[in-house]
């Protein structure tokens, strides 16, 4: 793998690329003087350097080759071509643009795996209740309350979720963008390792705010339910399974359209620092959560619920006692509605930071 073959103009083969040190690398991601590892020779390396959300990017950029001194002379001298830093971003922007729609494509087939294994386990779940009590097969009909109750509420989990994780991005962004904004000098030419770390420790903290609440209440729904009634589980891990398929096929692909749209504007129409690239800029801070946080989360989501949820329902049936089991189910569900409460209002954005 190597950055040399962008640099070319022409473009070398890859079979040319050598170990590229990397010397000051911003925000100190790696010690002076890292290099770059050989993986394979040509093409396989050209095929590693295109893999990655925007990682061969990120690379490029903290290298902060262009501003070495003499730069261009050494390459040329030491690899025999002239160095082409303009059109080294413009493939690597390119190459973001491919890698955007190829998430796009597999993220929801990683979706239809968790829906397969939620399908199993809803079986699972309807022998269970078949050898206890017979005659569950009518009582599982479209037209049984129960049934339309439980598709809602799985549907509404799934809709929740969506806006709670993208939530919890956003607010830990903004809380980022202010203390760099307030402690950041933006005009030097490297981060110091101090604030590299604090802002590091502010995404990490909102995503584990996020993360737990939205546990909690997947976890607490689905302890909580079964306990009321089996039939209304069933069909609220059905709405799970159902909606969440189709909102993760959704979300991804919008994702990526919006993500895609800026790099056409980077790219085609080569007008960056436009309005034109503004208004995609802020279309992408809503495709980059839909397409990276809320709808490859749904995953382990519909996995967790269907899972919780079948052992939730091999204790509840083994009860007898209707009143102790609304007890537990209804301890779980406040508990769930608590967090959902803070999955919002305690992730929000204070209104004096925003005026």
């Amino acid at each position: 793998m190597g950055l040399l073959p962008l640099l070319a103009e022409p473009r070398p083969s890859f079979d040319h690329a050598r170990e590229v040190p990397l010397r000051g690398a911003d925000l100190r991601l790696w010690p002076r003087g890292f290099r770059l590892p050989r993986h394979g020779t040509g093409d396989h390396r050209g095929r590693q350097l295109w893999s990655g959300d925007g990682q061969p990017q990120s690379v490029y950029e903290l290298s902060q080759i262009e501003g070495r001194p003499g730069i261009a002379g050494e390459i040329e001298r030491d690899f025999g071509f002239k160095p082409d830093f303009e059109n080294a971003k413009y493939q690597l922007e390119k190459g973001d643009g491919a890698g955007n729609t190829f998430k796009a494509t597999a993220k929801p087939v990683l979706i239809g795996t968790a829906v397969v294994g939620a399908t199993t386990m809803v079986f699972g779940i309807i022998i269970l209740l078949e050898n206890l009590f017979c005659q569950v097969i009518p009582k599982l009909s479209i037209v049984q309350p129960e049934i339309i109750l439980g598709l809602i509420m799985g549907g509404s989990v799934i809709y929740w979720f969506t806006g709670a994780s993208c939530q919890a991005v956003v607010t830990g962004a903004y809380r980022a963008v202010v203390y760099i904004k307030e402690n950041m000098k933006l005009d030097a030419s490297t981060a110091s390792d101090k604030d590299s770390k604090e802002v590091v420790r502010i995404c990490t903290e909102y995503a584990q705010k996020g993360m737990w609440n939205i546990f909690i209440v997947v976890f607490c729904f689905s302890l909580a339910l079964p306990f009321f009634n089996a039939y209304f589980f069933i069909g609220y891990l059905i709405g799970i399974a159902f909606f969440g398929l189709f909102q993760a096929i959704f979300m991804a692909n919008a994702g990526g359209a919006w993500d895609n749209a800026k790099k056409i504007v980077e790219v085609e129409l080569r007008q960056k620092g436009t309005d034109l690239h503004a208004a995609t800029v802020v279309g992408d801070t809503v495709g980059d959560p839909f397409k990276d946080t809320s709808s490859v989360a749904m995953n382990p989501v519909i996995k967790f619920t269907t899972l919780f949820g079948l052992l939730a329902v091999e204790i509840a049936v083994t009860m007898k006692d209707q009143g102790v089991k609304n007890i537990i189910g209804g301890v779980f569900f406040l508990i769930a509605l608590v967090f959902v409460y803070r999955s919002f209002y305690a992730m929000r954005i204070p209104a004096e930071a925003k005026a």
